[in-house]
Formats: C-alpha cells, sequence, structure tokens
C-alpha cells in the first residue's frame, strides 16, 4: 500500500469516527427560560418548555409548610438569605408538586426572575460540576433534586454535603437547594441502627450520613391526610375543572377509592380526578 493509500484509509478512518462522536453540548442562555434538566454524562442544562405543577391553591392539607417554603423561596428570590429545605415523609402529599408550584408562584408575582434546575438522584457525583455552570448564571436558581436518598454503602452523599455548606467555594449565593425525601435522615431507619449495632464506635460511624441533613436549614415534614382533608383536595380539582358529579356521589366514589388502594393521600386524590375526569369526558387542561 503506497504513503498516499494510507493517508486516504486513515481520513476516512478521522472522518467516521468524528461523525459517530457526540457533538460538543451547548450550554443554553439561562437568562432565557425558567426550568432546566441537568444532564451529567453531556455536562449540560436541557430547557423544559413546560414545567409539569399544579396550582398552588390546589395543594390542600400542607397549609403550614406551603406557606414556609413560598416565604423562603420569595426571600431568596428578591436576592435576601434563604435556607435549604429537605421536604420529607408520608408518599403523595404533594412535596415535589410544592417544590414546583412554589417556583411557579415566586415567577408570577415578582415577574419570573427565578430559574429552576432539577437533577436526578444518580447525578449527585456530578454538583460540582452543575454548580461551575450555575454560579455564571446572572440570576438565581433553585437546584432540586427529587427522591433523595442513600443505601448504607453509598457515599455520593459527600458530595452534596460539601455543596450545601462545606468545601472552600461552598454553594453559590445564586443557589439554593431542595430536595425531597420519603426519610427524615436521607437513610433507612435499619441502615442506621445497623451501623450502630456494628460500628467500633457507633456515634461516629453514623455521623457524617445522618448529619447530612442538618445542612438543610429548613425541614419541612408531610404527613399522612385525614379523611377530611383527602375529600377537599378532590373537591378543589372538582371545581378547577369543572367536573360535572355531585358532592355526596364524589364522597361515596372516592371513600371506595381509598379502600381499593389501601392509602389517603394526594396522589391517590389526583388519580380518582383522573378516572372521574376520563369517565365524565372532562379535559384535565
Amino acid at each position: 500500500m503506497s504513503q498516499k493509500e494510507i493517508i486516504e484509509q486513515l481520513t476516512r478512518i478521522a472522518d467516521s469516527l468524528e461523525r459517530l462522536s457526540p457533538p460538543d453540548p451547548v450550554e443554553p442562555d439561562l437568562e432565557n427560560g425558567t426550568a432546566f434538566i441537568w444532564h451529567a454524562e453531556r455536562n449540560t442544562l436541557r430547557p423544559v418548555a413546560s414545567v409539569n405543577h399544579v396550582d398552588m391553591g390546589m395543594l390542600k392539607g400542607i397549609d403550614r409548610v406551603k406557606d414556609i417554603l413560598i416565604d423562603n423561596t420569595m426571600r431568596f428570590a428578591k436576592g435576601f438569605p434563604a435556607n435549604n429545605a429537605l421536604l420529607w415523609g408520608a408518599r403523595g402529599m404533594g412535596k415535589s408538586s410544592l417544590v414546583k408550584a412554589a417556583h411557579a408562584f415566586v415567577n408570577k408575582e415578582l415577574g419570573g426572575p427565578l430559574a429552576l434546575v432539577e437533577i436526578h438522584r444518580e447525578d449527585i457525583p456530578s454538583l460540582p460540576d452543575l454548580m461551575l455552570t450555575l454560579q455564571k448564571a446572572d440570576r438565581n436558581v433553585v437546584l432540586f433534586c427529587d427522591d433523595l436518598s442513600f443505601d448504607g454503602d453509598d457515599d455520593t452523599y459527600k458530595s452534596l454535603k460539601t455543596v450545601l455548606d462545606g468545601g472552600l467555594e461552598g454553594r453559590p449565593k445564586n443557589v439554593i437547594f431542595y430536595a425531597t425525601s420519603n426519610r427524615r435522615h436521607l437513610m433507612r431507619r435499619d441502615m442506621i441502627e445497623n451501623e450502630r449495632a456494628t460500628a467500633v464506635m457507633p456515634s461516629e460511624a453514623i455521623e457524617e450520613k445522618v448529619s447530612l441533613s442538618d445542612r438543610f436549614g429548613l425541614w419541612l415534614g408531610f404527613h399522612s391526610c385525614s379523611q377530611d382533608e383527602y375529600l377537599d383536595m378532590i373537591r378543589g380539582y372538582i371545581d378547577h375543572y369543572n367536573i360535572p358529579i355531585s358532592d355526596k356521589e364524589m364522597q361515596r366514589e372516592a371513600i371506595e377509592w381509598t379502600r381499593t388502594r389501601g392509602s389517603r393521600s394526594g396522589r391517590v386524590a389526583w388519580q380518582y380526578v383522573q378516572d372521574l375526569a376520563g369517565r365524565t369526558e372532562t379535559r384535565l387542561d
């Protein structure tokens, strides 16, 4: 094979490899958009055209934590000191819905200065890279992680711990961190007890992991709702979407619905409303 043929073949191989390689990530303009999702594998943010959120007034049974989170978010959006927040407790009671609703509410009140960025649980180790991107933004950002928790042998929590209030740089002033979890200490209770029982120095063995939740200035607890609160949630949806059903008939159906599910929560209420809307041919737009 001649030298010319070798060069031509190497050129074709190089061209093929270039076509197969992914394009360089393009950073979105954080000034033009309200919500983004972090993609750690590409080290970039993807804009979200329409955030899936409910109106603040439709979140029932959580008035106290709702007021606290709105106030904290509003102060942060205005540039005043505010705390990282951990929303923990019962499943389906509106933890993630409240974060998204608070973001939408504050932007409506202030004219849209606040950005919402979601990071997936498995991408927590990439937090330092994400912070480098966010601190360049000329606006305040709520960084949100849904369903955050850690297993016993998982050390990725160290990246989060450093970002919350440790390390040389710490958390950028224009970023606040909101997380939801079913666990108050972000670990299962049996894991905590197991480490206490098996460690040579039990208090030191669990202190590092359990203390992670202490980095959140706000602990907002969500608890299972009563039957009256459950029915009020459904009434709010029915009034909002003008679903044709009498209150007496709704109560009978909604209570029966909880028996088939074995629980009451905001999520169960919404699932009943979706079923009801389908049967009455009502659009949930």
